[in-house]
């Protein structure tokens, strides 16, 4: 067994290639994921099988993998706990889900290195768009500055949005990886546009610069600086989800149908995809590592409780769970009636000169209260099922 490990290694010490020596003396320590080392595993398990481990150093934390089918082949998701690596997982999470690197299959724990190592390869196989010297040579110092950066994504990056598009983010170098591997980054934290006073307030304001204009606004003045720190302050405390509902309609209008790309909100960087006009984020949860139908979930409101979903997009939840009260439509017609209650209320905002996300977000509300209290009429009005029974 242990010439077996060596073996191992010597082939991932080759797989490595120029991101080893960066990986070596840039190393962060990941949060641990509640893994044990192999030694633990012997001694917990006894002489069951060990997992299949894609090894790296035995000191590394390892995150747990789970394998869902995924339009028919058994892909690989890494799964985190609350204070996982998020930008590590969210864009591996998509090469996989992209069939661009593969690991070994039925592999149950991978570490942070060997992710790191995946990445690298992926990003020095990338080439330009366009040949031609002088892209050529931007691409090239990108490559570099993308190199430089990726020991950051599993602690963290420096991510700055702006709240004017959901593609809006203040340009930084950890922005390089995304734009090299074409992922695409969005959030959906915007000024609702109806409202005047924030919208002035916030203007074109980076979130960092925003907090700078309201520190400055408290120590100020000038009565027009000062009523303009006070509305940015509501606004950054009436958002504090980071997602907004006009946030949610321009996120559904600008994400392409079917397309892969990473969700920043609450300072988590989720996987998310559009799929026949819906949201959906990967189940990374590692709570839910043996709910194998558990593959995404609905991002269809602000309050942050979507619907479970397989990896075929129907309707599913946890095992032992039952939802709180069935819907009375076959499920994925309820999500589609949801969503086009929303389109229906942005419609209306369109036509009538727009309504603000409050009210938005008050008449989304009475909708889903008014379908609860109908389901709830219909079952009062169904007979138990032993007076069913006895009916019979």
């Amino acid at each position: 067994e242990e010439e077996e490990e060596e073996e191992m290694g010597d082939d991932l010490a080759e797989a490595e290639g120029p991101l080893a020596e960066s990986a070596e003396s840039d190393r962060v320590s990941a949060p641990s994921l509640g893994g044990c080392s192999e030694t633990e595993q012997d001694g917990a398990q006894g002489a069951a099988p060990k997992p299949e481990v894609y090894r790296g150093d035995p000191s590394n934390t390892f995150y747990y993998v789970k394998w869902i089918s995924w339009k028919g082949e058994k892909t690989p998701v890494i799964t985190q706990s609350e204070n996982g690596p998020c930008p590590l997982i969210a864009i591996m999470n998509i090469l996989f889900l992209r069939w661009k690197v593969k690991i070994p299959p039925k592999t149950e724990v991978i570490s942070v290195e060997q992710l790191m190592i995946l990445l690298g390869d992926c990003v020095l196989s990338t080439k330009p768009k366009e040949n031609s010297e002088g892209l050529q040579l931007n691409f090239d110092q990108n490559m570099n500055d993308a190199m430089s950066v990726l020991p950051k994504l599993s602690t963290g990056l420096d991510v700055n949005v702006r709240f004017t598009g959901v593609g809006d983010f203040e340009y930084t170098p950890e922005c390089i990886v995304f734009d090299l591997l074409d992922v695409p980054l969005y959030h959906g934290w915007l000024v609702d546009p109806q409202s005047h006073e924030a919208l002035q307030a916030v203007g074109r304001c980076s979130y960092n610069q925003l907090v700078e204009k309201i520190i400055s606004s408290k120590h100020s003045t000038d009565s027009a600086l000062v009523s303009e720190g006070l509305v940015a302050e509501q606004f950054l405390d009436a958002t504090a989800t980071q997602l907004t509902y006009h946030g949610l309609c321009e996120l559904t209008a600008a994400a392409k149908e079917g397309e892969l790309c990473v969700f920043f909100r609450n300072n988590h960087f989720s996987t998310m995809i559009k799929h026949k006009g819906h949201l959906y984020l990967l189940v990374t949860d590692q709570g839910f590592l043996s709910e194998q139908k558990l593959a995404w979930e609905s991002l269809h409101n602000v309050e942050g409780d979507g619907n479970f979903c397989d990896a075929d997009f129907c309707l599913s939840h946890p095992s032992g769970r039952e939802l709180p009260y069935a819907p009375a439509q076959p499920p994925q017609q309820q999500i589609d009636q949801d969503y086009m209650v929303a389109l229906s209320l942005q419609q209306q905002q369109q036509s009538t000169g727009g309504i603000s996300d409050l009210e938005l977000a008050r008449q989304l509300q009475e909708e889903e209260d008014r379908r609860a209290v109908q389901y709830l009429q219909e079952q009062e009005q169904q007979p138990p099922p032993a007076a069913a029974a006895a009916a019979a």
